[in-house]
């Protein structure tokens, strides 16, 4: 039996959620073969764990093309394209549709525990290029196993990686102590035990992006009908026009609802904001209750339960022999850095980007999706999408396809990086307007310019 050699060799995509999947649909649309490791039992395993959180993009802006092609000879339907799916929705009716189409090109249970060149650990440079990867997986019997890869796509997204409540980034002091009365994700209040924890109880909300929101409109419905329903609503920094997103501005319409609503959670008297509050410990009175105590020394009346939405982290552990080229602040690919950079990048709308702005020292390997963008917040799945539409024809040999932009991303309607949140005057001048201009000439993939205009 002989070798295969590197071009036959599959190439592995890790995770077999949106992303995951849009890119083996968009691998077997170029002839390459697609092996997805999926940890979880199902497809979309992480996406269900939210599927009570409906989406603020519709269906057709959640479903790949690619994937919609490769469905269709099942009689598979796209929704109605402008309806709004739940995680639920999006899991069921799509991405396990898909998923069963991909057939024995995805394993379940099958969890990534590194990867590396054959025969090369990072140190090695003597024939590192010329060597294809492999991949280690633990099954879900907890067996071993190595796969030979001719390139690994990594869309393994952040869901495992919650960012901590402490505000430098850390664990605040005693938060590991008061875990049971703290959560790292939007409540399902359809869930009568869940229900239950937050009835009739003051809840603290940290986080500033569209999981707090959701958690903050969750808990003001909650409240309309339990009395003795608050929740406080912690915020690292202070109230701009920014802070509720991009209102009526936003050309995702459904994103800037669930801004207003956290707004009319607040001018209701369903929530109340402490501003400036920079958690460093967290202790427990008498009755079991959560303080939180801020930097500056200010203490919290006492709340029943803590929801932290502060983002989340890429688990970069089981990359550790390979080199990756990634930006020292977001964990994000350094060419992508850029654009997404939350410190700096102060207009609402993130430019597509394909294999240039993916690539790494490593070639071959790419994080996509969620994982992408490593600590930076508000991806869309049409992001990825048009990521892994570059890197397929990229490794398909398209050159032309793989530098050619497919997407125009709609903005937010939100200026002003976060960075300058907390500088009130740079705050204050970043209202009401945009500062960035989009470039004359945009090209994305492997040996395009760089796009210039900006900020």
């Amino acid at each position: 039996m002989s070798t295969p050699t590197t071009d036959q060799l599959p190439v592995v995509v890790v995770g077999a959620g949106p992303v995951g999947l849009a890119a083996a649909a968009r691998l077997v649309e170029r002839g390459l073969e697609p092996l997805v490791l999926e940890a979880g039992p199902t497809a979309g395993s992480a996406v269900r764990e939210w599927s009570h959180v409906r989406l603020f993009s519709t269906w057709g802006e959640v479903v790949d093309p690619a994937a919609e092609k490769l469905l269709a000879p099942t009689g598979w339907v796209r929704p109605d394209a402008a309806t709004y799916p739940t995680g639920g929705d999006w899991a069921e009716q799509y991405l396990q549709p898909l998923a069963d189409e991909l057939g024995e090109r995805v394993r379940y249970g099958a969890q990534v525990t590194g990867v590396a060149r054959v025969g090369r650990d990072r140190i090695v440079d003597a024939g590192r290029d010329e060597q294809p990867f492999t991949v280690h997986i633990r099954t879900a019997d907890g067996r071993e196993e190595r796969i030979t890869a001719h390139a690994v796509v990594d869309a393994s997204g952040t869901w495992s990686g919650p960012a901590p409540l402490g505000a430098n980034g850390l664990p605040a002091l005693g938060e590991k102590t008061a875990a049971d009365r703290i959560s790292y994700r939007v409540p399902d209040l359809n869930d009568l035990a869940v229900r239950a924890r937050y009835a009739g109880k003051r809840t603290a909300v940290v986080g500033s992006g569209a999981s707090a929101f959701t958690a903050l409109a969750y808990l003001a419905d909650l409240a309309k009908g339990e009395g003795g329903t608050h929740a406080v609503w912690i915020l690292r920094r202070g109230i701009s026009t920014n802070t509720y997103g991009g209102g009526e501005a936003d050309e995702l319409p459904a994103r800037g609802a669930l801004g207003l609503r956290a707004k009319a959670a607040v001018e209701s008297g369903h929530a109340s904001a402490a501003t400036g509050f920079r958690t460093e410990a967290v202790e427990r009175d008498a009755d079991g209750r959560v303080v939180l105590i801020a930097d500056d020394g200010r203490r919290l009346d006492p709340v029943d339960e803590v929801i932290v939405l502060t983002g989340f982290r890429p688990d970069l552990s089981f990359l550790s022999e390979i080199r990756l080229g990634l930006d020292d602040r977001l964990q994000a690919p350094t060419a992508l850095a850029p654009l997404i950079d939350p410190n700096v990048h102060s207009c609402g709308t993130v430019y597509p980007h394909g294999v240039k702005e993916l690539s790494h020292p490593d070639q071959g390997v790419y994080l996509v999706g969620m994982k992408s963008y490593g600590r930076a917040p508000t991806f869309l799945a049409m992001t990825g999408y048009e990521q892994v539409r570059s890197i397929a024809a990229a490794l398909a040999g398209d050159q032309e396809a793989a530098e050619r932009v497919e997407l125009t991303l709609p903005e937010t309607g939100v200026c002003g990086g976060a960075g300058l949140f907390d500088d009130p005057e740079a705050a204050q001048s970043s209202e009401g307007g945009g500062c960035c201009a989009a470039p004359a000439t945009l090209e994305i993939g492997i040996g395009a310019p760089a796009s210039s205009g900006g900020c």
